[in-house]
């Protein structure tokens, strides 16, 4: 594609950072590992960061050091990738699917609904880099007495009010290699609370905390000092990764603010949104189908992304799951048939952006 949904652009920092671990002969977790987690510790506003093997291993531990047990239910948004689900299965918890609202993030009183004796978490997921509505979901687990989990591995530095993404609970982030922070693959657990952080070290390196000592059945989740090299040069552009990838989403949403049939992504108010994706709806109104408009970008060779044309229980392999709720979740559905995304990422330049504003708006004036 002659302009990509995502670019990896590995730069001379991170270079450095690498050789560094290369020549020092540490290349399992050590220093850098440790340098990762306490500034990105610092950004979120908490206590603790916990670095693990990847995005997915961060949902799994978290709900591991939170002790469900069958039977228990964990309310969750069927919009989302699979890991999502994958990691609340693995708990051997029941998933719970609430809808969701306009912005593509989980609505609070679809979890209202569903909370029973049986929940004990709520996990939202800040979809695309854009919070959900942490204000009112907290207010719903403090009154319950239930756990939440934020699955942020789209929203690095997404901020609800004044507190950080990863402050409201227990969260995690991914840093595989196309999302705002990355090192190939990697995760991020932050907490304020010191009991969990602890569990967490203690799961992610053989329940040891000193070699040979077994305090409990752990596994290996630990993250590389070469993987974190790569990551830690980035906490510390990712204010300035974040407000490029923000003015290129300004300038696409001014770019195709009038086009029939088609909504731009807004910023509830009270929410900062990271760009990990600009994704927008192509409606029933609209002169083209979504798929017609990704076969336009296709001939402009302009890359697009169908993030998540399907829920995710409604792949084969989940139907019929016992540990799967059957909620119904309207909204949700149509937004899997209606998203779109578009390149945002902040190795654009302005002609590229004003190019994929051009594709666009041809396709639906062709």
């Amino acid at each position: 594609m002659s302009i990509p949904i995502t670019s990896v652009v590995i730069g001379p920092e991170e270079e450095a950072a690498v050789l560094s671990v290369l020549r020092s002969g540490r290349l399992a977790q050590g220093p850098m590992v440790a340098e990762l987690e306490r500034s990105f510790a610092e950004l979120c506003g908490v206590p603790h960061a916990v670095a693990v093997s990847n995005g997915t291993v961060a949902l799994v531990a978290a709900l591991e050091a939170l002790g469900l047990q069958p039977g228990d239910e964990v309310i969750t948004t069927p919009f989302s990738f699979a890991a999502t689900l994958n990691a609340i299965l693995e708990s051997g918890a029941t998933v719970r699917f609430a809808d969701i609202r306009d912005d593509f993030t989980i609505d609070p009183d679809s979890v209202q609904a569903l909370v029973n004796a049986r929940t004990k978490a709520i996990l939202p997921v800040h979809l695309y880099g854009l919070p959900a509505d942490m204000t009112a979901l907290t207010a719903i687990a403090e009154t319950a007495g239930l756990a939440i989990v934020e699955d942020a591995a789209q929203a690095h530095g997404a901020r609800v009010g004044d507190r950080a993404v990863g402050s409201f609970g227990v969260g995690c982030f991914s840093m595989y290699a196309t999302k705002n922070l990355q090192c190939g693959e990697g995760g991020l657990i932050t907490t304020s609370d010191d009991a969990i952080a602890d569990r967490l070290r203690l799961l992610r390196n053989q329940g040891m905390r000193v070699r040979y000592q077994y305090e409990a059945p752990g596994h290996n989740w630990r993250l590389t000092d070469l993987q974190a090299a790569i990551a830690v040069p980035q906490v510390g552009r990712l204010a300035e990764t974040t407000a490029r990838r923000a003015s290129n989403a300004a300038r696409l949403t001014a770019g195709l603010a009038d086009l029939p049939g088609l909504t731009t992504p807004s910023v509830p108010a009270g929410r900062s949104h990271v760009w990990h994706q600009y994704t927008v709806r192509i409606g029933a109104d609209a002169p083209l189908s979504r798929d017609d408009l990704g076969k336009r970008l296709d001939e402009r060779e302009i890359g697009y992304g169908l993030y998540y044309p399907r829920l995710m229980h409604h792949y084969d392999c989940y139907v019929g799951h016992p540990q799967i709720g059957t909620d119904e979740t309207p909204r949700a559905l149509r937004a899997a048939e209606e998203a779109l995304s578009l390149p945002v990422h902040q190795h654009l330049a302005d002609d590229d952006v004003d190019q994929v504003i051009e594709a666009v708006r041809g396709a639906f004036n062709a």
